[in-house]
Parts: C-alpha cells; sequence; structure tokens
C-alpha cells in the first residue's frame, strides 16, 4: 500500500492516551490489540513486562513511522477504540468512576480527531464492501454454488445422527472443504478424536487453532480451559477458534470472556448461516474477533450479526 496521506500527530497521541485509559489491565489491552491489527509480528516487539503506557507508545510510534506499511492498522485500532462504549470491565474497579470518566473523555477527544480521516475510513469501508460484492459474484458461480449445496446435505444428513464417530468424520471433510472454498488454509494436521476435531489454519496473517466438538450438551469450561492451555502454550500471536455445534454454556463464556482473550466461538447456527450462504465465513470470522475486541465477548451469534448487533 502506497500512502499519499498520512494521520495527524494528534490523532496519534490521542490513540495512545485512549487505548492506555480504557483498559486498565495488560492483558485487555494485549486481547485488544490481538484481535485488532492484521499482522501478529507486530506484537513480538512488544515487551510485556514493561508499563502499559510504555508498551502502547512502543506500538503506536512504530506503526505511526511506518504508515506505508501499516496505516490500516492505525485506522483499525482508531476506529474500534472510538466504537467502545461499554465501560463496565473499569467501573468495577477502585476509583471506578474516575476512570471511567477519563475513558470517556479520552475517546470522545479520538473521535473527534479521527473525524479527520473519514476519507481513510471510507476507503476501508469500500474495501469490505468490495469483498461483499466479490463474495456474492463467487456464490453466483455454478461450482461454488454446487459446492455448497453438497456441503449442506453432509451436514443436514448428520442432524438426527447419534453415531459420534460417524459425526465427526462428515463434519471434518465440512469443515475442511469450507475454509479451502474460503482460501483459509487448513493445515493437513486436521484429525479426529473422539467427538473432537483438531486442526489449524491462517487467516488475516494469523495462525489459527481450530477446536471442533458435536455432543449433545453445550461445551463447558473444562474444554474451553484445555483449549486456552494449547493456545497458551503455542506462539505469543496465535489465536482460537472453537467450534461447538450445540452451543456452550453461559459460564463457560463468561470465563472466558475476561482476561486475555485467545479465541472466539462458533456453534452450529453460524456454520448453518455460512452453508447457506447466507454470510462469508471470512466476514464471520471478522465480526467475532471485532466483536471480542471491542466488548470481551467471545461468543457472538449469528443472530445478532445480521440485526446488526455485533
Amino acid at each position: 500500500m502506497v500512502t499519499a496521506k498520512r494521520i495527524a500527530p494528534a490523532a496519534i497521541n490521542a490513540l495512545k492516551e485512549a487505548l492506555t485509559n480504557v483498559y486498565w489491565y495488560k492483558s485487555d489491552l494485549r486481547s485488544f490489540i490481538m484481535n485488532t491489527i492484521s499482522d501478529p509480528s507486530i506484537l513480538a516487539r512488544l515487551d510485556w513486562s514493561d508499563y502499559k503506557r510504555n508498551i502502547v507508545t512502543v506500538l503506536i510510534d512504530f506503526l505511526s513511522r511506518n504508515q506505508s506499511t501499516y496505516q490500516n492498522d492505525l485506522l483499525r485500532l482508531m476506529s474500534e477504540i472510538t466504537k467502545i462504549d461499554d465501560l463496565s470491565h473499569l467501573a468495577r474497579l477502585e476509583d471506578g468512576v474516575e476512570k471511567v470518566k477519563k475513558a470517556k473523555e479520552s475517546i470522545n477527544a479520538l473521535r473527534g480527531l479521527v473525524e479527520d480521516h473519514f476519507d481513510m475510513l471510507e476507503e476501508q469501508r469500500l474495501r469490505e464492501e468490495q469483498r461483499k460484492v466479490a463474495y456474492d459474484k463467487m456464490l453466483r458461480d455454478r461450482g461454488v454454488r454446487e459446492k455448497l449445496e453438497e456441503i449442506e446435505k453432509q451436514y443436514l444428513s448428520l442432524i438426527s445422527s447419534t453415531d459420534p464417530h460417524s459425526r465427526g468424520y462428515v463434519l471434518e471433510r465440512v469443515i475442511r472443504e469450507l475454509f479451502t472454498i474460503f482460501d483459509l488454509d487448513p493445515k493437513a494436521s486436521f484429525k479426529i478424536v473422539g467427538e473432537q476435531i483438531d486442526g489449524a489454519f491462517t487467516f488475516d496473517n494469523i495462525d489459527y487453532l481450530f477446536e471442533g466438538k458435536w455432543q449433545q450438551e453445550p461445551v463447558g469450561i473444562k474444554d474451553l480451559d484445555a483449549f486456552s492451555g494449547k493456545l497458551a502454550r503455542k506462539l505469543e500471536n496465535t489465536l482460537g477458534l472453537f467450534l461447538s455445534i450445540n452451543g456452550f454454556s453461559e459460564d463457560a463464556v463468561k470465563a472466558h470472556s475476561t482476561g486475555r482473550r485467545l479465541m472466539v466461538l462458533m456453534d452450529g447456527s453460524d456454520l448453518m448461516a455460512v452453508i447457506e450462504g447466507r454470510i462469508d465465513l471470512i466476514q464471520l470470522l471478522l465480526r467475532k474477533r471485532r466483536h471480542a475486541s471491542q466488548t470481551g465477548n467471545i461468543y457472538l451469534r449469528i443472530h445478532e450479526i445480521m440485526l446488526g448487533q455485533g
């Protein structure tokens, strides 16, 4: 990307203040950055044992100096921060009222300066729309449409199945074929262990671990804890996608929607929406990741996306 217009220094400084004030804990700041910027190698430059303000300064100064490469990441950080309106994570802290007030002031200050860069943000929005147009065109392609219809038949044939082994193999094939259609580079490591599928894929230059489960009851804390442990043992910039056909328990979602959020969650309704062509898999993952970075909630449902709530 060749950048003709640079982001104003005042907006850069306002972004530093907002990032510092909106996230009190470094784990929350880290999750927001991981889920917002597109290049995971940037995180490797940061010393998370340092003070929060220093971490933010190092990050933003690096992006700002290299706007020809990272301007989109700066704009994305600005855009996502200005959309945050839930500051309950600060209200619960000591002197929470003052912390919320300071964060709101920082967000509003950044919002006023970002208005000068709406043309850049508009370019990003147009690129997203172009992707949607390209996706709609792809769906009109007979080969792609027939492939999705074939995948749908495979999936629907298993809805009433009680054979975990059979379901696992077909679900593995469904996921692999979907990831291939959407150029998510599914790795050959996909394998089945009981009702569980393990794998990996690359999305938006970030490596993801994938885990899929098809069991009668919603996935609980124990399974998400185990998956989180796998992610923690990988490289720092690895994220996770956990698919549970029958959803997740409420306490499991709450437990993993705080602190360093390493994963996003997907259920059978999400999968069906993609198979039926109601949403692009790439767009689904982007919306879930963006929602997690803004709100902390790692389980954005498809009906919320369709209603424009995430």
